[in-house]
């Protein structure tokens, strides 16, 4: 396991996840940090930087321009490994599934072979101080890339991925999650897991804005961010990604919520 030690961080670091393809909100993103004085090696994404929507090369040549940490995603790895499909651990078969096919095709016509080797030599851990605190940042689970956390997971969960964590960093404070696509944090046996939330897609709340998080003082802030959906959503029709990832850029909901957990959907599907 590939883990990179960033030092001791102590002005504010922004850290954000799921730039998805997504341009727009990706150079918003970086707007945010500049106007609150966050400097580039103060900047840290949990993965995933092409994904849904239109925009793929474009996106990744913005964030290596930046020059920010970026953690290994289940794309960059599948994207680095010349994989077929995006490994985002969907059910097989669901409508999650299907519809990666699609836009895992075009994300993978337009990463050359200078990204893919970008992609293939980043970390699966980031590690940092901050205010005595020791942080872990990590794309979705250490025992899986691609394994869905939710806010309302077991504690079992969470115990299981500290225990593995631990036996590769050592002790930590604080982690620093992605994946899931939804902003949470919860404290677990004296640790606490952030998830800083994605900003290529909305958390399927019915409201466009996104969501990345500010750590300061070994405390954490989750913010909403507001970027013109507007022209992602344009991109996307422009492409042909019209599949329903499109509509929820406005919508703010999700095309579908088959990988969700049942008590996190709009609607709890009735047994039988």
């Amino acid at each position: 396991m590939h883990v990179t030690d960033l030092g001791r961080l102590e002005a504010a670091v922004l850290l954000f996840g799921g730039p998805y393809s997504n341009l727009a909100a990706t150079r918003t993103l970086l707007d945010q940090a500049e106007r609150r004085g966050i400097a580039p090696d103060h900047v840290i994404c949990t993965g995933d930087v092409v994904a849904y929507c239109a925009e793929a090369a474009a996106c990744v040549e913005a964030v290596r321009r930046a020059g920010c940490a970026v953690v290994a995603g289940n794309c960059e790895k599948q994207l680095a490994a010349g994989a077929m499909d995006c490994g985002f651990g969907f059910e097989e078969g669901s409508t999650c599934d299907l519809l990666s096919a699609g836009w895992y095709a075009h994300a993978a016509a337009q990463i050359g072979p200078e990204d893919r080797r970008w992609m293939g030599g980043l970390p699966d851990v980031v590690v940092f101080e901050q205010a005595g605190r020791r942080v872990a940042v990590i794309h979705g689970g250490v025992t899986d890339v691609s394994r869905f956390i939710w806010p309302t997971s077991p504690e079992e969960v969470f115990a299981e991925e500290l225990a593995v964590l631990r036996s590769v960093v050592g002790p930590v404070d604080m982690v620093v999650a992605g994946h899931c696509g939804l902003a949470f944090e919860r404290q677990v046996a004296g640790v606490t897991w952030l998830n800083a939330g994605v900003i290529g897609m909305p958390p399927n709340d019915g409201a466009p804005q996104v969501r990345f998080a500010v750590l300061k003082g070994g405390k954490a802030v989750i913010h909403e961010m507001n970027y013109n959906h507007a022209a992602a959503h344009a991109a996307m029709q422009a492409a042909g990604l019209t599949q329903g990832y499109d509509a929820g850029l406005l919508s703010g909901y999700w095309p579908s919520e088959d990988v969700l957990p049942p008590e996190l959907r709009r609607v709890v599907l009735a047994s039988g």
